[in-house]
């Protein structure tokens, strides 16, 4: 993995092919200002002067119950009750005070204007966007492709699509993973590699495909992902079928390639995602695979609050995040309003690693959540490379969702382009840029000519 990648594509129009598509963004913006307007007069117009009133209140219920979620995940027993049914009822109660007073529908309106004319604003920003796919490359078929396959993965999918003897059919060696003997996959693919096979691929976990990656990586060799895992956080991100993990054979025959980042942790790689901090200390307890959501939620209090775990500082160019409760190093960043990395990334060869840093370490903290990325607890950054130290000599850490313990400090990095992945040349869910609503940035494009 030396780091090299070829600059990415790019794609727009020019002269007169693109002046149509130039003036319809033009006028999705004046729509979307108008439908935005329009929220609001149809709020002043129903509530008068008390619109004002109406905002705060809605406003204040929004920070209450954001500060009563705070309260539930950093409490033990009776306190833990109250806050999580304050959280309900708060809510509740500020929807009850607006139908009191014969306003509901008009709020309820106005959000729905909102939401319209975010829609339609985000569609005229992201007209002129370029894809945020990475180049496609062509690829012949492999003539020695070498697969591994867990039965277990995603609820048993290798067995439910057939996917062993698909593969065999198209001319691939099948590895399958034994579950009551667990075995090196990377060892397993360095074997392979070895007698001369030219592809490398997992039907597996995020984890597994992280370690094969890592060898396709390092070899040169290209890379077959095959949805066959519970989130395929990864597969979907190279827009592939995670509803038919078999068409992801389709790649064998008629396949394309990308050329893609890796993240590495130490000398390890990651595909997604490495978290520090509360995700990483509670998945690190034994019980945490047979019971998540009582796990969490036992753990969480002292976490959040300092009592146990490591106190971390994170470094990432000029930028210094100390103490965080929670940190989350992506392989590329994940879209804005998706930080917690449980949706898709843009991209997969932007080069840069994102960052994600949360110290909450009150409820007013709590409350300022909900500003987004304005948030003061809230860090969101970009690097090429970021060190995690520790006031212990080693933490845990979740890499691709597998519990580690690594030696401190740690450093993160990107391999730009460093992965060749092979794909079918026809895939169903190929990301699409969507960019955030900037108001500002339409109201720009709104009275250009």
């Amino acid at each position: 993995m030396d780091g090299s990648r070829r600059p990415a594509a790019t794609s727009g129009t020019s002269g007169t092919a693109g002046r149509p598509r130039a003036a319809a963004q033009r006028w999705a913006a004046r729509l979307a200002l108008l439908v935005a307007a329009a929220a609001i007069a149809l709020l002043l117009a129903s509530a008068g002067v008390r619109s004002l009133t109406l905002l705060v209140v809605g406003v204040a219920g929004l920070a209450a119950t954001a500060a009563a979620l705070w309260w539930a995940l950093s409490r033990h027993g009776t306190a833990r009750a109250l806050a999580a049914a304050l959280a309900v009822l708060l809510p509740l109660a500020v929807l009850v005070g607006y139908a009191t007073v014969g306003l509901l529908w008009a709020v309820l309106a106005t959000l729905a204007l909102w939401l319209l004319a975010a829609l339609i604003g985000r569609a005229a920003l992201g007209a002129g966007l370029a894809p945020a796919a990475p180049r496609q490359h062509p690829a012949a078929p492999p003539m020695a492709p070498f697969l591994i396959m867990n039965p277990r993965s995603g609820g048993g999918k290798v067995g439910r699509f057939d996917l062993v003897a698909k593969a065999r059919a198209l001319g691939a060696e099948v590895a399958v993973l034994d579950p009551a003997h667990p075995q090196d996959v990377a060892e397993l693919a360095r074997g392979a590699v070895a007698r001369g096979a030219d592809l490398l691929g997992v039907a597996g976990g995020d984890g597994t495909q992280a370690l094969v990656a890592g060898v396709a990586a390092r070899h040169g060799l290209p890379f077959l992902v095959i949805s066959a895992g519970t989130r395929n956080h990864f597969a979907m991100d190279l827009g592939l079928d995670r509803d038919d993990p078999s068409t992801c054979l389709d790649a064998l025959t008629d396949g394309v390639e990308l050329r893609i980042d890796l993240g590495l942790i130490g000398e390890r790689v990651f595909v997604n995602n490495a978290s520090f901090g509360v995700y990483a200390a509670v998945v690190q307890s034994p019980a945490y695979r047979d019971d998540k959501v009582h796990t969490i939620l036992r753990e969480l209090p002292e976490l959040l609050t300092h009592q146990v775990g490591p106190r971390l500082t994170v470094s990432a160019g000029d930028s210094v995040i100390d103490a965080p409760q929670g940190v989350l190093i992506s392989n590329n960043p994940y879209q804005l309003g998706d930080a917690a990395g449980l949706g898709r990334r843009a991209r997969l060869d932007s080069g840069v690693l994102g960052v994600l840093g949360v110290k909450v370490d009150n409820a007013a903290q709590a409350a300022g959540l909900l500003r987004g990325g304005h948030a003061r607890g809230l860090t969101l950054l970009t690097e090429s490379e970021v060190v995690v130290d520790s006031d212990a000599p080693d933490v845990p850490v979740g890499v691709d969702g597998e519990a580690l313990q690594l030696r401190t400090p740690v450093t993160c990095r990107i391999a730009p382009g460093a992965l060749r992945v092979r794909v079918p040349r026809e895939r169903p869910g190929v990301p699409e840029a969507r960019p955030r609503v900037d108001w500002r940035a339409l109201g720009r494009l709104a009275l250009q000519k």
